[in-house]
């Protein structure tokens, strides 16, 4: 009985070591962001799904920027859009819109819907334009069918900002039309913890984080 104890306590040692490991790393996740000295002006991505924000707070723990999802294929818009909008530029905190595409939805239609929800400002940063594979869209048309929709898409919305659009490009959305390659404007890659080297050209914008922690936000938040 004694050896069967002893067993039992070194184990419950062993998974608590393995637990106490476990919750430093999701802390060290939370918090990390890069180096300012490497990266020296670094902001938020944000949509409502952080809900609320205290951007004065978020201005003061580090965000030089944010951008703000504005619109997701034609479906209706970023319901905190406009507060995020408004609390950024109250708080000073430069910003610029992003468009979810939809590869289920005519690039016209969710142009449309972009130029109606956000303001042509000639002060906001670039809008960006999101290229993600979406969990409610099944559809893969093929790759010169989506550098055409792409292609109309920016140039509809591009009209409504005056600025190039920058693309956020998935991994793998990059994989399956290496969109970089056949569409020349500004890149935003994302990958965690280490700069990323998939796409055909060199990036200025890197989502570092996805689930990163701050003052300011209820919830974690893409840094960038």
């Amino acid at each position: 009985m004694r050896r069967f104890l002893n067993r039992a306590c070194i184990l419950a040692g062993i998974s608590l070591s393995f637990a106490l490991i476990g919750l430093t790393a999701w802390l060290f996740v939370l918090v990390w962001r890069p180096a300012t000295a490497d990266f020296p002006v670094q902001g938020a991505y944000v949509s409502a799904e952080q809900g609320p924000i205290d951007w004065f707070t978020l201005r003061a723990n580090g965000a030089s920027f944010a951008y703000i999802v504005a619109t997701t294929g034609v479906e209706q818009p970023d319901h905190r859009f406009s507060a995020n909008w408004a609390g950024s530029f109250q708080a000073d905190v430069r910003h610029g819109a992003v468009h979810r595409f939809s590869l289920c939805r005519l690039a016209r239609d969710q142009a449309w819907r972009f130029t109606r929800i956000v303001p042509a400002s000639s002060d906001a940063l670039p809008a960006a334009l999101e290229l993600h594979f979406r969990a409610d869209c099944r559809a893969r048309p093929e790759r010169r069918v989506v550098i055409g929709e792409i292609e109309t898409f920016l140039r509809i919305a591009e009209a409504h900002t005056g600025k190039p659009m920058i693309l956020k490009i998935a991994p793998s959305f990059e994989r399956h039309y290496q969109v970089s390659r056949a569409i020349r404007r500004p890149l935003w890659a994302e990958q965690s913890f280490y700069p990323p080297e998939y796409l055909t050209r060199p990036w200025q914008l890197w989502q570092a984080s996805s689930l990163h922690r701050v003052a300011g936000a209820n919830r974690t938040l893409g840094w960038v």
